[in-house]
């Protein structure tokens, strides 16, 4: 008899099927070998697939796997399989626990919103690196011109638990041209050559979000273009105050929607809240999601 485990789609930050960021989910982790799970991300072929297993750490521990390799932290597939715990009723009442990630043991909280179920997930202190590789042989690998760059702001490697290159670029216009080549990144890279890269912009397609961005995943990931990415957009509030209003009076905390995915019709949105301290900031993201459908990963090649 052909052994198969049962992976449940979930699309996060969007309550539209086929928006937002979709999230494989399988939920028999506790019973798969490492090199299962690997080769069941594999299979699925989204940007992440998540292990939700049992934790002595936390309330839960979940891994996080895209085509090509273990993540330490995914924003959008943790927001979807809390998501489909809650609404499939293995969490029962409790709406405040904490997840055990490769990245550290982080609080969840859940809401109830309108009748919807809604998760905010903290995220790791914020971290930035300096680039200091070509710009020209970075907006060549992006397929745009070094002019295309907002020279008022710095290129920089940023973490809230997984390190991405933060790229300002100057409007939409440029957002809708981008047509990387993933194989150059790792060769300009250079201090970090495993990592995506996360062009982002002040202007926006909609009325009421704050910065729009795309994502585009490293090739030892396996895929090409993350279409709504919430540890991204976690850094990029701390960003925000960072380097762009960091002179301004600005609100504490400072709350943001950040949009992405609208390029490649999976417009999604992330809510990200920046509480500012004297050590440093303390990073939140919200959102939610949506079922879309259940299939079968076969694991007798496995």
């Amino acid at each position: 008899m052909t052994k198969s485990v049962q992976v449940y789609h979930y699309d996060a930050f969007s309550t539209e099927a086929n928006k937002g960021n979709p999230a494989g989910i399988v939920l028999c982790g506790d019973d798969l070998k490492v090199e299962e799970m690997q080769a069941i991300a594999l299979k699925v072929g989204f940007n992440e697939t998540a292990f939700p297993l049992k934790s002595n750490k936390a309330d839960l521990r979940i891994r996080f796997f895209t085509p090509g390799h273990e993540m330490n932290l995914c924003g959008h597939a943790t927001i979807a399989t809390l998501y489909a715990l809650k609404t499939k009723g293995l969490l029962q009442n409790k709406t405040d626990f904490t997840i055990e990630t490769n990245a550290g043991v982080l609080p969840i909280k859940i809401d109830n919103a309108n009748g919807d179920v809604y998760i905010t997930m903290q995220q790791s202190s914020p971290q930035f690196r300096s680039f200091s590789g070509s710009k020209a042989d970075l907006a060549n690998a992006l397929g745009i011109e070094t002019s295309d760059f907002d020279d008022n702001l710095p290129i920089v490697y940023g973490s809230t638990g997984v390190w991405t290159l933060l790229t300002p670029i100057k409007n939409l216009e440029v957002c809708e041209k981008l047509n990387p080549n993933n194989e150059l990144f790792p060769s300009i890279l250079k201090e970090m050559p495993n990592v995506p890269i996360h062009p982002f912009c002040m202007e926006t397609y909609h009325f009421n979000t704050d910065m729009h961005a795309r994502h585009f995943s490293s090739p030892f990931s396996g895929t090409k273009e993350d279409p709504v990415t919430g540890t991204a957009s976690g850094v990029m509030g701390a960003y925000y105050i960072k380097y762009i209003e960091q002179s301004q009076r600005i609100s504490n905390p400072l709350t943001l929607l950040i949009e992405q995915g609208q390029e490649i019709e999976k417009d999604g949105k992330v809510n990200v809240e920046v509480i500012s301290h004297t050590d440093g900031y303390d990073i939140k993201i919200s959102g939610n999601a949506v079922y879309v459908k259940t299939f079968h990963i076969a694991l007798d090649d496995i």
